[in-house]
């Protein structure tokens, strides 16, 4: 079990720094959450503890604004891809050999993200290319959740590349992203890694993750944006490579 391996102020802490930093930014607590507890378990027993807070605050970010219908129809169809994904994932996160591939994997898309995050990389998709190009991110972000646990890769830069007003925006990622846990919690029930015990553990973790997002709002109102994002996406770019360190040399 989890929780029986792994520090209670460990998970305490890491969602804490995760709450915080999507406080700060309103994205990045499953990627700071499963990126720092994959130090001390496997990426989606993490990602079994972050579908309680990821959830709840996914929700409340999805609901404060007033176009949920209008980017509901919008981006149904990658929606339903990264159902698709996740479901096409979960045949590739089981046993030995899958826990192994699941660490290679996240590494490596934290090592893609923090680069794409530290080089300031801008792309704009036209509005004839999104009937095709929205399903294909949608199901590789299914796919990355499947085997990770981690669901913002490509889906973050495909929304930002959209060209939505800034409050449609934070309302887009907090729909796609309440549909990638969801996706995400149907497949670890199917494997037997979302149970009482690990609902449980879940739900003890949205009260730090909770203080963390409060702090984190606190902080944004004084410290630069800029020098947060760089620290942070520095921070998972050495995380990625950490990962992709210990899982090629095992």
């Amino acid at each position: 079990m989890v929780l029986m391996d792994t520090s209670y102020i460990f998970i305490a802490l890491v969602f804490v720094l995760a709450g915080m930093v999507k406080g700060v930014t309103g994205m990045g607590l499953p990627t700071v959450a499963v990126a720092l507890l994959t130090l001390k378990m496997s990426p989606l027993e993490a990602a079994a503890l972050l579908i309680v807070p990821s959830s709840v605050t996914n929700v409340w970010q999805l609901a404060a604004g007033a176009a949920l219908y209008p980017l509901w129809r919008r981006l149904r169809a990658m929606l339903l891809a990264v159902c698709v994904g996740t479901a096409l994932a979960a045949t590739l996160a089981g046993g030995a050999d899958g826990a192994a591939w699941s660490g290679a994997v996240l590494g490596l898309a934290l090592l893609g993200y923090g680069v794409l995050g530290l080089a300031g990389w801008r792309w704009r998709v036209a509005p004839r290319a999104e009937r095709w190009l929205g399903p294909l991110a949608g199901v590789a972000t299914g796919a990355l959740a499947g085997v990770t646990g981690v669901f913002v890769m490509p889906a973050a830069p495909y929304l930002q590349a959209l060209a939505l007003e800034k409050d449609d925006l934070v309302q887009a990622m907090g729909l796609a992203f309440t549909v990638s846990t969801l996706a995400l919690a149907v497949m670890l029930a199917y494997q037997g890694a979302w149970h009482a015990a690990a609902a449980g553990a879940s739900c003890l973790a949205l009260l730090p993750a909770a203080g963390g997002m409060l702090l984190g709002q606190w902080l944004r109102g004084r410290m630069a944006p800029a020098l947060f994002r760089r620290c942070f996406f520095a921070s998972l770019l050495a995380l990625g490579a950490h990962q992709c360190l210990r899982a090629f040399a095992g």
